[in-house]
C-alpha cells in the first residue's frame, strides 16, 4: 500500500516520510487511534515506503521488486501479529502463522481497514477470547533473529497489541527495547489502558485523530459513491472510513429501517391496535437479522431525538431525513422515557439473539411504547 491509498492524516504522512529522509527512524512504534483511522494501512504503507527501491518523493513507487511483494502482503521480510484462538477446545494451541492465508486475503480483501470483528469472522472465531500468546513472542524472537532477506529493515507489526498476553509479553520486552539490527516495530493499538506499561514505555506514540470529513468525503466520492448519501454517512460517523463505508454498503437497508422505525413510532403513539398488530405481524416476516439491524438502527434514533430534545444537537449525527423526523419526534422522548426505551430495546436485541418469538416480542415491546410516549 501507497501512501496516496491512505485517506487523510495529512500531518502524519509527512512526519513519517521525514523520518526516513533524516534516517531518525524509531525502532519502535505505537500508531495509536480509534477503529476506522487507519493506522494498520498507514504501518504497512511506512513500511513499505522504507524498504522501497526507487522512492517517489513523497511515497513509494508501487513497481520495484520490494513493492511488488508488499503490496501482496508477501515480502519476506514483512512480518505480523495478532490476535487468535482455537475453534475447538481439542484444537492445539495456535499462533498468527497458522492463519498467515485467512490474515492476508482478509486485509486485501479490506485494503488494509478492517476491525478486530472483521478479524474473528474471518478466522470463526467471534465468541472465542482470541490474544497474542506465548507461542507469538517465541516465533516473532525466532523470526527476528535471522538475517534480512532482502530488504533494508525487517518490520515486526503487532496489531491490536492490547491483545498481548500479560505472561507472554516479557519474552518480548528485551528485543523491543534492543532490536536486533535494522529492524523495526509498528505496533498498532486502540486502547492505551488496555496495553501493558511495560510495552507501552518503549515505544514512541504517533496518534491518529478521526479522518477529517473533507478526506473522507472526497475519498468516497471518487469510489462512485453519491455524494449526498457519502455526505449522510459522514454526518452519521464522523472520521471513521470502515463505519462510513458499511453504512454506505447498506444504505438500502438504513432506508428500510428508517420507514420501518418511523412507521413504528407513528402506530405507537396513535395507538390502534389494529394498526400496532398489522405492524408487528409484518415486521416478523423479516429475517432475525433484519430484526436485529432495525432494533439496533432505533437504539441510535432514540438516542438522537434525545439530545436534540435536550438542546445538544451538535452531539447527534444524523442525516437529513432523520433531522426531520426527530425535530418532529422529540417532545416525546425525554428524562422519564429514554430510559425506558434504552431498556426494551437492548432486552429485545438480547433476546432476538436467543431465538425468542419475535411476534410475540414486538407486540409487547410496541405495547410498552404507547405508554411510554404519553408520559
Amino acid at each position: 500500500m501507497k501512501f496516496a491509498e491512505v485517506i487523510g492524516h495529512a500531518g502524519t504522512k509527512s512526519r513519517l516520510i521525514r523520518t526516513v529522509k533524516d534516517n531518525r527512524m524509531s525502532h519502535a512504534q505505537l500508531f495509536l487511534g480509534p477503529s476506522g483511522t487507519g493506522k494498520l494501512a498507514m504501518a504497512i504503507a511506512y513500511a513499505q515506503y522504507i524498504n522501497c527501491k526507487n522512492k517517489q518523493g513523497n511515497d513509494s513507487c508501487g513497481a520495484c521488486p520490494s513493492c511488488v511483494k508488499y503490496e501482496k502482503l508477501a515480502h519476506p521480510d514483512l512480518h505480523f501479529l495478532y490476535p487468535t484462538a482455537k475453534k475447538d477446545k481439542n484444537d492445539k494451541t495456535v499462533v498468527s502463522l497458522d492463519f498467515i492465508r485467512e490474515w492476508r486475503e482478509l486485509l486485501l480483501e479490506k485494503h488494509q481497514y478492517m476491525t478486530l470483528t472483521d478479524w474473528y469472522e474471518k478466522i470463526n472465531v467471534e465468541r472465542k477470547q482470541a490474544i497474542i500468546n506465548a507461542g507469538d513472542c517465541n516465533n516473532l524472537i525466532r523470526t527476528l533473529s535471522y538475517k534480512n532477506y532482502e530488504a533494508d529493515y525487517k518490520v515486526m507489526i503487532i496489531w491490536m497489541v492490547e491483545k498481548l498476553f500479560h505472561s507472554a509479553a516479557p519474552k518480548i520486552l528485551k528485543i523491543l527495547e534492543e532490536p536486533t539490527d535494522r529492524t523495526l516495530f509498528i505496533l498498532v493499538a486502540e486502547d492505551t489502558e488496555a496495553i501493558l506499561p511495560t510495552i507501552l514505555s518503549r515505544t514512541q506514540i504517533v496518534r491518529f485523530p478521526p479522518i477529517d470529513s473533507d478526506s473522507l468525503l472526497e475519498y468516497h466520492i471518487q469510489q462512485g459513491v453519491n455524494p449526498q448519501l457519502a455526505n449522510d454517512t459522514i454526518r452519521v460517523y464522523p472520521g471513521d472510513y470502515i463505519k462510513t463505508l458499511k453504512m454506505i454498503h447498506a444504505a438500502g437497508e438504513e432506508d428500510k429501517n428508517f420507514q420501518l422505525f418511523r412507521q413504528w413510532m407513528r402506530v405507537c403513539f396513535q395507538g390502534k391496535m389494529e394498526e400496532v398488530i398489522r405492524f408487528v405481524n409484518g415486521l416478523a416476516k423479516n429475517t432475525r437479522e433484519f430484526q436485529k439491524s432495525l432494533l439496533i438502527y432505533s437504539l441510535r434514533m432514540v438516542r438522537e431525538t434525545f439530545l436534540v430534545n435536550r438542546e445538544n444537537p451538535e452531539l447527534s449525527r444524523m442525516n437529513n431525513k432523520e433531522n426531520e423526523l426527530v425535530g418532529n419526534f422529540s417532545p416525546f422522548i425525554h428524562d422519564r422515557n429514554i430510559g425506558l426505551f434504552n431498556e426494551e430495546l437492548n432486552k429485545a436485541i438480547y433476546h432476538i439473539e436467543r431465538n425468542v418469538n419475535s411476534s410475540v416480542m414486538f407486540l409487547d415491546m410496541s405495547l410498552k411504547f404507547m405508554k411510554y410516549l404519553k408520559r
